[in-house]
């Protein structure tokens, strides 16, 4: 794609959110179900061998994942990992877990429609669906577990130091 089409693809985009900003604001949204078996999750990515590129709420074909929307599958996929292993060494009988993840976001601040608007998620929210008889006061045990030893949910909470290079080769 080159400069003009790209501009072409996101104008009508650009404007609509200039004329109706609540039309910009979006939620993304990630799953997947562990596998307790295997310590795992399996996350549903209908389209999980396709590059990463821009999202249609940019201007994108919609021929390629969004790295918002990965970001919020490797958070769920951190989540199942770590509620299994967590489950795994507290020995509990979990029948069932689903882990979703949705993160609310205003394609104004990405596409610099509007410079007050936001650029990346504004609110990140992690469900932890389990189904188990085990009491409930192991089941919040469970979930402080999860949080504490998740790495990505901790990397994003602790907002860690963060540096851009680019490199002439």
């Amino acid at each position: 794609m080159d400069a003009a089409s790209l501009r072409a693809a996101q104008a009508p985009l650009k404007e609509k959110y200039k004329t109706d900003p609540a039309s910009a604001r979006q939620t993304l949204h990630a799953r997947g179900e562990v596998d307790f078996a295997t310590t795992s999750i399996r996350l549903d990515v209908p389209h999980a061998d396709r590059p990463a590129g821009l999202h249609r709420a940019t201007g994108g074909s919609g021929d390629f994942r969004c790295s918002g929307e990965m970001l919020l599958e490797a958070l769920v996929g951190c989540a199942g990992t770590t509620l299994a292993s967590v489950a795994t060494v507290m020995g509990l009988a979990i029948e069932r877990a689903v882990v979703r993840a949705e993160g609310d976001l205003d394609w104004r601040g990405t596409l610099g429609v509007d410079k007050t608007a936001p650029v990346g998620f504004t609110a990140v929210r992690l469900v932890l669906e389990v189904k188990s008889s085990e009491p409930q006061e192991k089941l919040d045990k469970l979930l402080a577990l999860t949080e504490r030893y998740c790495v990505v949910l901790q990397t994003i909470a602790q907002k860690p130091t963060l540096g851009a290079t680019l490199v002439r080769t």
